[in-house]
């Protein structure tokens, strides 16, 4: 099973404490992320594959993913409440998340949910 994970700037601490708090259950599957994103994720002990970050690219490697339907699940904590440069490229990722029917989670709470459903496929 395969994981992406992203989280904009406001919300990266938010997706560490959350895949700490899942350690054991994402600890069996093959995380992969956006650049930064997965660097704070090495940092918290983690491993994971990282590619470019969002904004060079990275939204898009990880859309690759999921149009390939190489992807089980996309992890993105977006922050709403904020402006983002590459907001066409989020947009792109979740139309194709659309597409492709690959499960998408925007928050913590969804991506419990989420994580739950997945426990008995791992």
């Amino acid at each position: 099973m395969k994981i992406a994970i992203i989280a904009h700037d406001g919300k990266k601490a938010d997706m560490v404490a959350f895949l700490l708090d899942h350690k054991e259950i994402l600890g069996q599957v093959e995380l992969v992320a956006t650049g930064t994103t997965g660097q704070h994720v090495q940092n918290a002990g983690l491993k994971v594959k990282r590619f470019l970050s969002g904004p060079l690219g990275g939204d898009a490697q990880i859309a690759a993913l999921a149009a390939e339907k190489d992807l089980d699940l996309v992890i993105f904590f977006r922050d709403p409440l904020d402006k983002h440069p590459h907001e066409p490229d989020v947009q792109m990722l979740m139309r194709i998340c659309d597409v492709h029917n690959i499960p998408l989670a925007t928050n913590p709470k969804g991506a419990e949910l989420m994580i739950a459903g997945l426990m008995d496929k791992v």
